[in-house]
């Protein structure tokens, strides 16, 4: 094999990798295990896991504890629906590919744009997928990002355009959104697109009104991340006029299940349908007038695309689409609303209630939808301590984003929290 590639020996075929990250030794694996005492010892390992059915949970920060109908479960387990992927044309059949048809009509309604992709694979790199798609409608070198945006977002968008001659621009927060005055001053007439999210890291809620025309004053496209449950009660980011939008796709019927896997989701506007990366699924008619189902379009380096594909994405989240899509089907337009409201109403509450303890106090006075900043001086270590030895996980410390909110942790509260489940939290805060 050596002979063949060219490489005179096994360090000469790893030249590239640095010293540090090789093996050393040898891995000095233990003995084998018999498949009883293999079992045995994972069985003891997730004994030790908890989770969020154990505890109440008040996590947030782009993962959250939604109610999934038992529906969800129930027909995404089924043979037919559980494939981890969007399967090729060849070997999709009729019910997949209309079930994928009818994922992206209620991403569209989600967020107001008029088409959208299969999913792929998880919010950040949704964002990133989408300012890559910017820079090829436009080819301009500039990306202006709002801070706001979660870390992931802006730490996968950096990964992403590491090693391509494109400048990357951050734009500053002001009392929890992004300062408005910078972010027009930002973006030049080389912006490629402008990067927002609203709701944003912070839980608060972005004036889309005047950053999209800001963005669009200079010919930039403007990217939006949402939370796609805030669509069922705000305005989606296609009627401010937002050109490609994604989102992270957990709270549609995915369970927390330690972090992953999610399905990202993106919507465009038609004029951008071929530029948009991963799979498209169409409608059609045969010659009987019977509807059915293809694969539309796939602008992918696998197929005749090569070097013209407008991304490397070779597959999709198709078993987190899937259950998105009965999820969605499920609550429907009326539950969508509901959950939402119910979101919004109990975070209010319980950011009323927790801003009137003694050593707490709300960090920001923008509007919020489901998600807070709460600023101690208590100690926020102490305190999420102090609510997890109660069965609390009372929220996340922003000190593990950004050691300028030291002293703050931000609370999420969905509609599965109750009163009671609140005012738990309230006394365990309280007593800290």
């Amino acid at each position: 094999m050596l002979e063949a590639v060219g490489a005179e020996s096994i360090d000469s075929l790893f030249s590239s990798i640095p010293q540090r990250f090789r093996l050393k030794d040898d891995l000095k694996l233990p003995t084998g295990l018999s498949e009883l005492e293999l079992l045995e010892d994972t069985s003891k390992l997730a004994s030790k896991n908890e989770s969020c059915s154990d505890l109440v949970c008040f996590l947030g920060g782009g993962a959250y504890d939604h109610f999934i109908p038992t529906v969800v479960d129930a027909l995404a387990a089924q043979s037919e629906f559980l494939t981890a992927y969007t399967p090729y044309q060849a070997e999709a059949s009729q019910g997949m590919l209309q079930l994928f048809y009818e994922f992206q009509t209620m991403v569209c309604q989600l967020t107001g744009m008029e088409v959208a992709n299969a999913s792929l694979y998880e919010g950040a790199s949704a964002a990133a997928e989408a300012v890559l798609m910017a820079n090829s409608i436009n080819d301009r070198k500039h990306v202006v990002v709002a801070e706001t945006c979660h870390p992931d977002i802006r730490r996968t968008l950096n990964t992403y355009l590491l090693q391509r001659d494109m400048e990357i621009t951050t734009v500053p927060t002001r009392d929890g959104v992004v300062d408005e005055q910078a972010w027009a001053k930002a973006i030049s007439d080389s912006t490629t697109a402008a990067v927002l999210q609203s709701p944003n890291f912070f839980g608060c809620i972005e004036r889309m009104d005047r950053l999209i025309p800001a963005a669009h004053a200079k010919g930039a496209l403007a990217v939006v991340s949402v939370d796609p449950i805030a669509s069922g009660m705000l305005k989606t980011p296609g009627e401010f006029g937002a050109d490609i939008v994604v989102g992270e796709g957990q709270p549609l019927g995915v369970p927390l299940q330690y972090g992953g896997p999610y399905l990202g989701l993106m919507a465009t506007r038609e004029k951008y349908l071929r530029k948009m990366p991963g799979r498209v699924v169409g409608m059609t008619r045969d010659l009987e007038g019977r509807r059915g189902f293809c694969l539309a379009l796939q602008t992918r380096e696998q197929h005749i695309k090569r070097e013209r594909a407008t991304s490397n994405i070779c597959t999709n989240q198709g078993l987190l689409a899937v259950r998105a899509a009965i999820y969605l089907a499920t609550m429907g337009r009326k539950g969508i609303g509901e959950v939402a409201s119910r979101c919004f109403d109990k975070a209010h509450y319980a950011a009323q209630r927790i801003a009137q303890l003694k050593g707490y106090e709300l960090a920001f006075s923008a509007p919020f939808f489901k998600e807070f900043v709460v600023r101690t001086t208590r100690g926020v270590d102490k305190v999420l301590a102090h609510c997890r030895s109660r069965g609390i996980l009372g929220g996340i410390a922003l000190s593990s984003f950004d050691q300028r909110h030291a002293n703050c942790f931000m609370v999420a509260v969905t509609e599965k929290r109750s009163k009671a489940e609140i005012e738990k939290l309230i006394t365990a805060l309280e007593a800290a």
